[in-house]
């Protein structure tokens, strides 16, 4: 029997999953990675190439072992990354320096482009649907302007799925739907843009020529197989962006179909046509998507899972002691002790990650704010739950801003990702947002997108859309509490005013903002 590998290097840990051909995973092997500040560079965020490939090799190493399987059974593999990211490598193709997806070290570099160049952003969005905010010519440019003796050796640029390929196979090259997000790209044709390169004095030539998810690049090396236990005789296969294979393990691969994808970040997609216009106001950004044809307007929550696990790990310590005990996962104690919290959470407000606002994009100081000292109203479980309520009530006033000027109306959301296990949570989610909520069987939608590349690849399957309809099925579907949907309403407005009066502290300096784009 054949199997597909998936590597899925996201924001907070690899890993490598090993399906079947109907769509069961069979193991998964997961290693957390850190993207550490360069000394000296401030909100900056690397992406160390040589630690991050040995975490890999590790992952698809116990995958093989996980699943009982030899380096031939696996057909075929194909990865999926946080997009974003980029690696940059020599004329040797040897990488030599990385960027993880929301590094943000070059602000003066987006100053200057704005301040020199006027009208450059929003005339490289209406083509490519990106700010600078997590775009690459910013960053490629601080390179130049800080490092340039390596920006003298840069000969290649891919993103971070790219190079675990790249790593697998010696290829370099990459897709429409990851590569869209560096900014340096054309949503309609679906190709690098490298006009806009040339226009602030970059390299031209370092661009790979995308081909579409699904095609294969080569096999895996030598070099690769004895490192990693696969053979020779795996064929590698382009994958994608996270979110739009997430998106295509999800089913959602037809126009006005939409995602919430809960992972490290929240992300909330619907799928356009690649005609379509980004909005005037720069309100989201606009991504191709892994089918051939389609756009997605995308919404982004920053951070959701991170501050779960942060809240897990800083407060949670007998929560875990307990998990333990019973053979279970902590997450699942708070949720059962948040489902007897209120609708509300007894009036904590979390601040955390804004609604998006791509042109103009920074987060208020991370807090809670209308506590109780009442420890009957105020206490882990009632914050654990705002943090839910909280993620799932950007998520809506995003999906409202992607209404606004796509015209489209939609009353079912599918969702999947780390969040999706907790029932509690999916149940907000449809009562926040009105819509009715789908949850695959397989919530890991991002790793099952890219198994779905190196099948179809292969020939197992036809195309993307042809494995989705074979492939997903649904565990679990909930239908929103008209009432409470109400009461989230009231909610989410107020939430907005008070996000706003939190945003002015940042602006007078007296308290420091979770996240800022570079410029902003």
């Amino acid at each position: 029997m054949q199997y597909l590998m998936a590597i899925d290097a996201g924001t907070g840990s690899v890993r490598a999953v090993i399906f079947d051909t109907q769509g069961k995973q069979l193991s998964v092997a997961q290693k957390e990675w850190v993207h550490l500040e360069e000394e000296d560079v401030p909100n900056s965020m690397t992406f160390d190439t040589d630690t991050n490939w040995d975490l890999t090799v590790w992952c698809i190493r116990e995958a093989l072992k996980s699943a009982k399987l030899e380096g031939s059974d696996i057909a075929a593999l194909s990865a999926t990354s946080m997009r974003e990211g980029i690696v940059l490598y020599d004329k040797e193709k040897k990488a030599f320096w990385g960027v993880a997806n929301v590094d943000a070290r070059a602000d003066t570099e987006v100053r200057f482009l704005k301040e020199n160049y006027e009208g450059i952003e929003a005339d490289f969005y209406k083509t490519s649907g990106q700010t600078f905010a997590l775009g690459a010519l910013p960053r490629i440019l601080w390179l130049k302007n800080n490092r340039p003796e390596l920006y003298e050796k840069v000969a290649h640029v891919s993103m971070i799925g790219d190079w675990v390929l790249a790593k697998l196979s010696g290829i370099i090259a990459t897709d429409p739907s990851n590569a869209g997000t560096t900014g340096i790209f054309s949503l309609e044709k679906r190709d690098w843009d490298v006009s806009m390169a040339k226009k602030i004095g970059l390299k031209e030539n370092i661009f790979p020529s995308p081909l579409e998810p699904g095609t294969v690049i080569g096999y895996v090396t030598e070099e690769a197989s004895v490192l990693t236990g696969l053979s020779t005789s795996t064929q590698v296969i382009m994958g994608g962006g996270d979110v739009q294979l997430g998106s295509a393990g999800l089913g959602v691969v037809k126009e006005g179909q939409v995602a919430i994808l809960g992972g490290s970040f929240w992300q909330q997609v619907v799928n356009l046509k690649s005609s379509v216009t980004p909005p005037e106001n720069m309100s989201v950004r606009v991504n191709p998507h892994v089918i051939d044809g389609l756009s997605q307007a995308e919404g982004i929550t920053f951070f959701s899972g991170l501050i779960m696990r942060w809240f897990r790990d800083a407060f949670c310590d007998l929560e875990k002691i307990e998990a333990e005990k019973r053979g279970i996962d902590v997450y699942e104690i708070l949720e059962e002790r948040a489902s007897k919290i209120p609708v509300g959470s007894n009036g904590i407000i979390p601040i955390f990650s804004d609604s998006m606002k791509y042109g103009k994009w920074y987060h208020a100081a991370p807090s809670f704010l209308n506590l109780s000292i009442d420890p009957e109203m105020c206490n882990k479980a009632s914050m654990f739950r705002a943090l839910q309520e909280n993620a799932c009530i950007v998520s809506a006033i995003n999906l409202e801003k992607i209404k606004a000027f796509t015209n489209l109306s939609f009353d079912e959301i599918v969702f999947a990702g780390g969040a999706s296990k907790g029932a509690l949570w999916c149940q907000i989610l449809a009562d926040v947002t009105g819509c009715t909520v789908k949850v695959p069987k397989v919530t890991e939608a991002t790793a099952l997108g890219a198994a779905m590349t190196a099948g179809v690849g292969v020939g197992i399957y036809t195309s993307l859309e042809n494995a989705a309809e074979s492939l997903v099925e649904w565990e679990n579907i909930y239908s929103p509490n008209r009432k409470n949907y109400r009461v989230y309403q009231e909610i989410k407005e107020n939430w907005k005013t008070v996000y706003e009066n939190q945003l002015t502290l940042v602006d007078r300096g007296l308290t420091a903002s979770m996240w800022k784009a570079p410029g902003a």
